[in-house]
């Protein structure tokens, strides 16, 4: 037997089910007016969006002009022990920040997906609207990749015998794993590299001509361990010292220079 109401207005609380829950006051708690309870499942929305009963709550469009089904104007809290909490279907649009304390896998065929394993397997490119030609050309270009997490500086000397290193240099590189290239512009001016430090490079020429040349200098991060290069196992989630953090790979330079 069903009953029909135009309207129905319930003042004190809402059951559907045989069940008991505390959390809206019933049993020993006092009763909170304005709650619901129901075992479940519950559709609200277009009837014909679920086929089956996929889960205690269903949610889907109204019959109305709505733009969505769930607007929330306070926080959610999702907790439980199954394997997966929170399962969306379809796209998911976040307005504002995301904070994630745990891990994030990305199983889809996405772009994103496709995109990291791209970075692990091949060169590190980027790639972007050509510059010149416009739309419809494109550019990429790779990194330099090598055997240990370098930095460089580059510049151009002129009538002076010292390079001044960036002065956080002395706190981010290895001084022992500087290594310097000089160009001379003009004329030859027999340079030499004298002697180097962490904040200077100190350079000596001989004959009139003073010193004009074009510098690359490259060093190794000691912020972090040498990276590991080789090592045996399947992903690289099999990398020893992953984060460059272990203390047993401390005070290991990859290219050492003295």
């Amino acid at each position: 037997m069903a009953w029909g109401f135009d309207d129905l207005v319930v003042g004190g609380q809402v059951i559907v089910g045989t069940g008991h829950p505390k959390s809206i006051g019933i049993g020993p708690k006092k009763k909170i007016n304005g709650s619901m309870f129901a075992e479940g499942p519950v559709v609200f929305g277009d009837p014909t969006q679920y086929d089956n009963n996929e889960a205690t709550l269903m949610l889907g469009h109204t019959v109305n002009d709505d733009d969505a089904c769930v607007e929330v104007t306070s926080e959610i809290g999702i907790s439980g022990d199954l394997p997966n909490v929170l399962k969306v279907k379809g796209n998911t649009i976040f307005d504002g920040d995301v904070l994630v304390t745990g891990s994030v896998d990305c199983f889809s065929t996405g772009n994103l997906e496709e995109r990291h394993k791209a970075a692990d397997a091949s060169p590190k490119l980027f790639d972007m609207v050509h510059p010149s030609k416009g739309e419809g050309h494109r550019l990429a270009h790779a990194s330099i990749e090598g055997p240990e997490v370098g930095v460089y500086y580059r510049g151009r000397l002129r009538n002076n015998n010292e390079i001044e290193l960036p002065s956080y240099w002395k706190d981010l590189v290895h001084v022992d794993s500087i290594s310097v290239q000089l160009q001379p512009i003009g004329a030859h001016q027999d340079i030499i590299i004298k002697r180097w430090d962490d904040e200077k490079v100190h350079l000596q020429s001989r004959g009139p001509i003073p010193i004009d040349c074009f510098y690359h200098i490259y060093a190794e991060r000691k912020d972090v361990n040498a990276l590991i290069v080789e090592y045996e196992g399947q992903t690289w989630k099999d990398r020893p010292d992953i984060n460059g953090k272990d203390p047993k790979y401390a005070e290991v330079i990859n290219t050492r220079t003295r």
